[in-house]
């Protein structure tokens, strides 16, 4: 299949980015083939451009308003592609989603109360609770049959009232995984029932390449919408990470009000002027390309599974149900974490996401980046199998 906007190169060297800028201050080797953190090297649709060209034509960057026909925007991306149903006064805006859950964070929670997490998961969730000075609580999800399950048996035991917060990852990053409306209901009944405020971060969810369904968990009963905070964005979606513009639905009126007098008390009350041109424009015009983007990275991730399968079977591919991040079991090679980042960055010059960046349960594995060209992704298999010739 032709895919010609997917397909073609762009450098990206010499443009600040962190992806391709920084090979010598994080890998030690200038030489390494970034494809570790989560932004694409895709151009953005055209559509996103030409919005944002639209307003720089207008010279004047003044204050601005929040256009009504921005929340309309995401109102009606939720409901075509997620099938809920949200109000525009649920809605509020922060710069991106990490940003947004350490305002609630710091809206909800004490310093010394607990706030749980289920691990391996996104390193950032650690760094907001921590440097919060809350009591991080981990829960190590299940790893059967090569897929991530729930422990419900710990979490049952684990959420009490004494977790003020619980954080969610749906799709999970970084495997993949897409909870099921079951899991999603237990856990937030578990909630509920023990007054935990659920913070769900949701910025993966459409990016769904499997046949398991995405449900939003605020959208499973009256009780668990009234106790989630919501988190969302283009930015994954759409490559537009640097234009920082993220949304939190919050249909909790009380939790609502609260969560904006904490934003604006530390500064943070407005998006910048592009960022919501973008965020706009994006939801409004990008389905198209987006549509041609999940075909592109279904075949990526085919590609990549055929060629470990095939070249590297000791490796174990945990099959994502979504995003464009790809979790790999290396444990079979019975390396050290810091051995088999040796191996990938000085023998292999390919630049990954370590796996005990992810907490309990990351240790072996590392997770690697497919929004890329195809011509990309075949450059960094072949630094892959050479990380391992020999072993």
């Amino acid at each position: 299949m032709n895919h010609p906007i997917f397909d073609q190169v762009i450098e990206r060297k010499g443009t600040n980015s962190v992806k391709w800028d920084l090979n010598e201050k994080l890998f030690g080797h200038e030489d390494v083939l970034p494809m570790w953190v989560a932004d694409m090297d895709f151009m953005v649709p055209n559509e996103v451009i030409d919005a944002i060209k639209e307003r720089l034509d207008h010279r004047i960057f003044g204050y601005t308003i929040y256009p009504t026909s921005l929340a309309d925007s995401i109102m009606t991306w939720m409901k075509k592609r997620h099938q809920w149903d949200i109000r525009p006064d649920w809605i509020s805006y922060s710069p991106g989603v990490v940003t947004a859950m350490a305002m609630a964070i710091g809206a909800f929670t004490s310093p010394g109360d607990k706030i749980a997490i289920q691990t391996p998961v996104y390193q950032p969730f650690f760094h907001i609770i921590e440097r919060n000075k809350r009591q991080l609580v981990t829960i190590q999800n299940r790893l059967e049959d090569n897929q991530y399950q729930m422990d419900f048996e710990q979490l049952e035991k684990v959420l009490t009232p004494e977790v003020k917060m619980f954080i969610l990852c749906n799709p999970h990053n970084p495997s993949g995984k897409v909870w099921t409306k079951d899991d999603l209901t237990r856990l937030g009944e578990l909630c509920v029932k023990n007054g935990i405020l659920l913070l769900s971060d949701d910025i993966h969810a459409d990016i769904i390449i499997g046949d398991t369904s995405y449900t939003p968990i605020a959208s499973i009963s009256e009780e668990i919408r009234e106790q989630t905070l919501t988190f969302i964005a283009p930015t994954k979606t759409f490559n537009l990470a640097g234009l920082q513009a993220s949304s939190v639905i919050i249909p909790n009126r009380r939790l609502k009000v609260k969560f904006d007098h904490y934003q604006s008390n530390k500064g943070i009350s407005h998006l910048n002027t592009l960022g919501m041109v973008g965020m706009e424009a994006a939801y409004v015009n990008g389905e198209d390309w987006f549509n041609d983007f999940l075909l592109y990275l279904k075949e990526n991730i085919k590609t990549l599974t055929h060629f470990i399968n095939e070249n590297i079977p000791k490796l174990k591919v945990i099959q994502p149900d979504a995003t464009y991040l790809v979790w790999i079991d290396a444990r079979e090679f019975g390396l050290s974490d810091k051995d088999l980042q040796r191996l990938l960055t000085e023998k292999g010059k390919i630049g990954l996401e370590p796996g005990p960046k992810y907490g309990p349960g990351g240790e072996g594995f590392f997770r690697i980046n497919l929004a890329c060209p195809r011509t990309t992704l075949n450059e960094g298999l072949v630094r892959l199998k050479t990380a391992f010739e020999g072993l």
